[in-house]
């Protein structure tokens, strides 16, 4: 346990007292109290010690044995999309067709005609015979909105007709590479639409208003708070870096914010000379975010063999890699730049493409502190898991998608690739940084919920109490270390965040009790009470 690392004559702003605080800090992992004095870790050590410290400015709050934790950092967020999701359609949780035209319809009802209707964030696998949703479900239901709802995983799409024939898609429009138009017998369009495929669509979507987009930001800032996420990194920032500005400037940002944009456009932050992690610890930019392959549960993941369930293919490579050799080129430019590249990999084959990829460029370009990151890493085989370790590559790995996803994976891929699905453990014992997310919208940003599925590996349907591949949990501490000191490595930010120490930014979460006495399968149930970001209480729980 620490000793206050402040003179006697230190006035803290903020006093935390009997807590059980889990610092993540290697050299003092546990406390009972924490002091912060503006928007610093000023002490972490004993209560009696801290007490002490109070002036009559003092706020002191009592945690009462509860869990005190750095504020969790998720490295893998769609933000806007997230933002936007709080207030779409919700069919995450329909479980047939008729449920999810229901709920389509029942939105269509309260918003004006000819609006689109977008989000959903639906899953097939839900449904009987896990069937894929069509257009004739859901036409009757919304036949004066057009609708473009996502899977979950965001790699395919539901059109309806309307939406279709905005896009001007029938049964003579081509196929693109990186995507696949599902047509049924008679060769016409089912309404789904996979990865490249679905720019049909959104080409024609009518873009969001500035306001509406700072509507979304908003909410999503206020969301994180409650549920004790202080950092993001989102993968999708894009051109919207703007509008964080404004927020950060009007003083609503309660989130720190990591900016990725697309690798395909890595020129307009070259030009500028900026490199990676570039800007304050409220927002930075530097990152490009790249994609080699789809998802599992739109069989568009990329494998060396083909899927059980679908043997006709072994997947897709995204569009982002064609023509053969661009994405070699962009990273080797990205990188000569000093940007840092996280490129999403999915599928064994994907994998290693992008790791074989990594160090090409860095035996070209030179050794650098560059974090080279795969976003997923989610099916491995033995080699790729060591070649992780060796080149140091971040793991950025979003938990709860293993609860979720193995309800169904040996369907696709069978028990015996399935080995190396989320191998958190091989991973980490190899000596590999393991930087945890959510991927936020596709799944629940409650960091609670994603530290269940690292510790426990139970499943979403109930069907694996002691683990789906139990070999692959982790203890909590390792789980709650990815989510803090492994996000912030992932974001070059280990230095000032990521753990409770003097010095370090105050980003703190304070839980309902102390996680570390809760059964693992319970983890889901614990509530966030406090979020401190920046020294500053940004969320309470109402007594």
């Amino acid at each position: 346990m620490s000793t206050p690392a402040a003179p006697s004559s230190l006035t803290p702003d903020l006093l935390i007292l009997n807590a059980a605080v889990r610092t993540m800090d290697r050299t003092a992992p546990q406390a009972e109290a924490v002091a912060i004095t503006g928007n610093r870790i000023a002490a972490v050590g004993r209560t009696a010690d801290l007490r002490a410290l109070a002036g009559p400015k003092t706020r002191v709050i009592d945690a009462g044995g509860r869990s005190v934790l750095p504020g969790f950092n998720d490295a893998h967020v769609h933000w806007l999309s997230g933002g936007y999701s709080i207030t779409n359609v919700d069919l995450r949780d329909a479980t047939s067709p008729a449920e999810l035209a229901r709920r389509l319809g029942e939105f269509a009802r309260r918003i004006p005609a000819g609006r689109w209707i977008l989000g959903g964030d639906w899953d097939h696998e839900k449904f009987p015979g896990a069937e894929l949703p069509t257009k004739e479900m859901i036409d009757s239901a919304t036949p004066d909105h057009p609708v473009f709802v996502s899977r979950l995983d965001g790699h395919m799409a539901l059109a309806n007709s309307l939406a279709l024939k905005l896009a001007q898609v029938t049964r003579d429009t081509p196929e693109v590479d990186g995507g696949l138009i599902v047509r049924n017998a008679q060769g016409e369009p089912t309404g789904i639409l996979k990865d490249a495929a679905m720019d049909y669509v959104e080409k024609v979507i009518p873009p969001r208003t500035r306001e509406e987009n700072l509507a979304a930001a908003r909410a999503a800032t206020e969301y994180a708070a409650q549920w004790g996420v202080t950092s993001v990194q989102d993968m999708s920032a894009g051109n919207d870096v703007g509008l964080y500005q404004e927020q950060l400037a009007r003083g609503e940002l309660k989130t720190r914010i990591y900016c990725a944009r697309s690798i395909v456009s890595w020129e307009v932050l070259g030009r500028t000379g900026v490199r990676s992690a570039f800007g304050d610890a409220w927002l930075r930019i530097g990152a490009l975010k790249g994609f080699s392959d789809g998802s599992l549960g739109s069989t568009t993941a990329l494998f060396f063999e083909p899927y059980n369930d679908a043997p006709e293919t072994c997947g897709l490579l995204f569009d982002q890699m064609y023509p053969e050799g661009i994405m070699l080129q962009r990273v080797l430019a990205a990188d000569q730049h000093g940007l840092q590249v996280m490129i999403h990999a999915i599928g064994d084959r994907a994998n290693k493409i992008i790791l074989d990829l990594y160090q090409q460029v860095a035996e070209q370009n030179g050794p650098r502190d560059r974090r080279f990151r795969i976003e997923h890493a989610q099916h491995l085989r033995p080699g790729e898991m060591q070649q992780f370790a060796v080149q140091k590559i971040v793991a950025s790995m979003q938990p709860y998608h293993c609860a979720d996803d193995g309800r169904w994976c040996e369907k696709r891929i069978g028990p015996e690739r399935a080995k190396g699905t989320y191998a958190f453990r091989t991973l980490l014992d190899a000596g590999v940084v393991l930087a945890f997310g959510t991927d936020w919208t596709v799944a629940p940003l409650n960091p609670l919920a994603s530290l269940k599925a690292a510790v426990t590996r139970e499943t979403l349907d109930g069907k694996h109490p002691n683990g789906w591949h139990p070999e692959q949990k982790i203890t909590l501490e390792e789980a709650i270390y990815a989510y803090t000191v492994g996000s912030a490595y992932a974001e070059f930010q280990e230095h000032v965040k990521g753990s409770l120490a003097p010095g370090k930014l105050a980003d703190v979460v304070m839980l309902d009790r102390d996680i570390f006495a809760v059964n693992p399968s319970l983890l889901d149930q614990v509530k966030v009470v406090l979020t401190v970001v920046d020294g500053k209480v940004v969320y309470e729980a109402k007594p």
